[in-house]
């Protein structure tokens, strides 16, 4: 089966609701895209609303309130929405590493891989009665002589100390009070499914990961689940073959890449997309395949995509960025090809609804090499 990479990425911008915009709830935006960086709340909320024809202010908030989108650290460290139903497959793999029975974990917070079932148990348990700060929490646990030596570590913000606890399923973020990092029994969210056996959760994680980024490469799933969540190669190796019969292999202009079974017949059926989408930086259609994907963020702009610019794809490649201060949006083309001015024009109207606000187009091209 051979397809070419405009064909391969429309049929991308379908998975992630970009072409056309979907019409699904908020919690499916973010199952479709595997997890929504959460690290600044506009750009997050801008990448679910952009994927939805009808939208409206603080959906992705509201739905973290009710439970329908969790809140957790993922890929790469950092905080991320992901949905209930399908988060504890993400953290099976960030937690398969085991990083807090490391020496300099152990020597750092005096806790040894045997105190961590205890550890653990204290932490949900000073979380019964609801959230709470992050202060809040040392202040509860710092009441047992075990963990008072952690008094100043949870001062301090307590920083990676709660990662683990979120990997394991113990708690997730809450949405913060007088903006200090709150946290959350994450069992008593009745959506939350737990934290499945690695075996099990790392090939659902590899079908996750192709139904919403493919045709990919191995390397692309050893980027986002290997190095986003420290899955290890060998056994992202060994899942893979695992799902052979699950499979298709495709050449995608001489590049060999895989997607799922039930997805190769509307792959090889798709049309290049004309669409135009002026998507928030960082957004999971540039971060989910990696900036060194070159099909998706050509190498003179993959710096700029990096630094979190907003990019301007178009038939799914980056090619332009945007900015928006006040009532003037602009609009910089850096591709060689003629920008599809009206295109981006509708795209811009459709911005605008999304913030809020009038906007003035202005449009400046400066082609790249």
């Amino acid at each position: 089966m051979s397809v070419s990479w405009p064909q391969a990425l429309a049929w991308r911008t379908g998975q992630h609701l970009l072409d056309p915009v979907g019409t699904a709830p908020v919690v499916d935006v973010v199952r479709r895209l595997g997890a929504v960086l959460a690290m600044d709340g506009a750009l997050a909320e801008l990448a679910v609303r952009t994927r939805r024809a009808s939208s409206e202010p603080g959906e992705l908030a509201a739905a973290w309130r009710a439970g329908e989108v969790v809140t957790t650290f993922a890929f790469r460290g950092s905080m991320h929405h992901v949905s209930p139903e399908d988060g504890g497959t993400y953290l099976a793999l960030r937690a398969a590493g085991r990083q807090w029975e490391l020496a300099s974990w152990v020597e750092h917070y005096r806790l040894r891989p045997e105190d961590w079932p205890d550890f653990r148990a204290a932490v949900r348990e000073a979380l019964t009665d609801g959230p709470l700060s992050v202060g809040e929490l040392g202040e509860a646990l710092t009441v047992d002589r075990r963990y008072r030596h952690l008094g100043p570590t949870f001062a301090d913000g307590a920083g990676t100390l709660v990662k683990p606890l979120c990997w394991q399923g113990d708690v997730s973020l809450a949405p913060p009070r007088g903006g200090a990092m709150t946290l959350q029994r994450l069992d008593t969210n009745p959506r939350w499914a737990g934290i499945p056996d690695l075996e099990e959760a790392g090939p659902l994680a590899i079908l996750a990961y192709l139904r919403a980024y493919g045709p990919a490469t191995p390397e692309h799933v050893q980027y986002w689940l290997g190095e986003g969540l420290s899955a290890g190669r060998k056994r992202l190796t060994g899942w893979l073959a695992g799902l052979a019969d699950r499979l298709v292999a495709v050449d995608v202009d001489g590049t060999t890449a895989y997607v799922a079974r039930e997805d190769a017949d509307p792959l090889a059926a798709a049309a290049p997309s004309e669409a135009v989408r002026l998507l928030p930086g960082h957004d999971q259609w540039v971060i989910g395949p990696g900036t060194k994907d070159q099909h998706v963020t050509p190498p003179s702009r993959r710096d700029l995509v990096t630094r979190k610019a907003n990019p301007v794809v178009h038939g799914g490649v980056v090619r332009g960025t945007w900015t928006a201060r006040g009532d003037d949006l602009a609009v910089s083309w850096l591709d060689e090809r003629p920008a599809p001015r009206e295109a981006i024009a509708r795209e811009a109207d459709r911005l605008a609804g999304l913030l809020g606000r009038d906007l003035r187009l202005t449009f400046t091209a400066t082609p790249g090499p």
